[in-house]
């Protein structure tokens, strides 16, 4: 299932960036973040429903589920918004290149962070 909707994701974000940044002429930086604003709460909601089974007993073991996964996916966009600082902006290499790179990091970045942290089952689960 992570297979499924995490290509899924990767192409929902890859085709937001590049129709944002190399359609739309907007900063790569600045268009990288709209695009997590919008795959992140895909992602969400697919992984906690489908991927990991990651139902909670209370409100408040869900809000603290949800900061725990955007509290992730956070660390993970400054690490993606380091990489294309570096190489688009300072480096000026080709967007979609470098973008295609990064989501390969972030990617198992995330998919480690919400097996081992986010979604984790406890004992007995």
């Amino acid at each position: 299932m992570y297979l499924l909707f995490g290509g899924l994701s990767f192409f929902l974000n890859m085709g937001l960036f590049w129709l944002i940044v190399t359609k739309l002429g907007m900063n790569a930086l600045i268009g990288n973040v709209i695009c997590w604003i919008i795959v992140v709460m895909f992602q969400f909601i697919t992984n906690r429903l489908w991927v990991f089974d990651g139902k909670t007993d209370s409100f408040g073991a869900f809000l603290k589920q949800m900061g725990a996964f955007y509290g992730g996916r956070l660390l993970t966009l400054a690490i993606e918004e380091g990489i294309i600082f570096i190489f688009i902006t300072l480096m000026k290499l080709p967007d979609m290149p470098v973008k295609l790179a990064a989501q390969v990091i972030v990617i198992v970045l995330n998919y480690v962070i919400s097996k081992l942290l986010v979604f984790r089952k406890k004992d007995g689960e």
